[in-house]
């Protein structure tokens, strides 16, 4: 009975023991009678001791996940401090590039899809499997540096050929809302041959090149700073607009685990009080029949 003692809530542990000795003072009169009755008592009894540990079980459970929502909600908030400034800053690496080259969607010709991580790759293979060209899954969880954003610039550029570069993010606007996002970077050829026609990009004719570099290596390497550039932000946009994402689905979960916890709780004393009050009735009905 040592298990039960530690299972069952207070005020109920110890009304077994006393119908037991109510019944066994007069099991030699009315033994099958009274047999039946305890086997029925007792089983009642497990079925409520059942109930009571399973949803003490529940609450501690319950209790448990709430913690650990909380605690996601503060790392991402700080996350969120730490990863904002700088991609407040990095907007303006890119934003001459818009001024000086425009945002012009460029040719639309084959499509052939870059992805970084897993979240988009795992919805392209469903959708686009064949237009894959490059995908890169191995990325550390912290956001990347510029240094390490170049050498996936660099790799991406060796292994894809394009007329246009669209980068497609999730721009951070605050806490509840990112916008989602497409830049473009078009390459050296396309925005040469742009220049020449006298299209947008007709006013590149008027800049004087200095030193021994020709006009398309110069192209050649704005633009690959360029796509550097808006690559770099969009790590970091992307960075902000998860941390800001998770940060009220915490909390909402913490609130909704706070009032299952809540519910669970109005729970078991309902049924602790509707237990000790029944066995309560049932030692006073027996005593009372007895001694009349």
């Amino acid at each position: 009975m040592s298990w039960f003692r530690e299972l069952a809530p207070q005020g109920v542990r110890y009304i077994s023991t006393q119908v037991g000795r109510c019944h066994s003072r007069y099991f030699s009169t009315f033994s099958s009678t009274v047999t039946l009755n305890f086997l029925c008592h007792s089983f009642k009894e497990y079925l409520v001791i059942e109930l009571f540990i399973a949803v003490r079980t529940r609450m501690k459970s319950v209790k448990n996940i709430q913690k650990i929502t909380k605690a996601m909600k503060m790392v991402a908030a700080s996350k969120l401090q730490a990863i904002q400034p700088r991609a407040e800053n990095s907007r303006g690496l890119w934003s001459p590039f818009i001024a000086l080259l425009g945002d012009t969607p460029g040719p639309d010709k084959e499509v052939k899809y870059v992805i970084l991580g897993e979240k988009g790759k795992a919805q392209l293979i469903r959708d686009s499997k064949k237009d894959i060209k490059v995908s890169i899954s191995e990325l550390q969880k912290n956001p990347l540096n510029y240094t390490q954003v170049y050498a996936l610039e660099d790799d991406i550029l060796k292994n894809v050929e394009y007329d246009a570069l669209r980068i497609v993010f999730n721009k951070f606007r605050s806490v509840i809302s990112f916008q989602p996002t497409m830049a473009t970077v078009l390459s050296a050829e396309v925005v040469e041959r742009e220049a020449e026609a006298g299209g947008k990009l007709g006013h590149l004719d008027s800049y004087e090149i200095e030193g021994g570099e020709t006009k398309a290596e110069v192209l050649q390497n704005l633009v690959e700073f360029q796509f550097s550039c808006v690559l770099f932000n969009a790590v970091l946009e992307n960075a902000c607009s998860e941390e800001g994402a998770r940060m009220p689905a915490m909390d909402s979960s913490t609130r909704n685990a706070g009032e299952m916890h809540d519910r669970l709780t109005l729970t078991y004393n309902r049924n602790r009080q509707a237990s000790i009050t029944t066995e309560l009735t049932q030692i006073i009905s027996g005593a009372s029949a007895l001694e009349g």
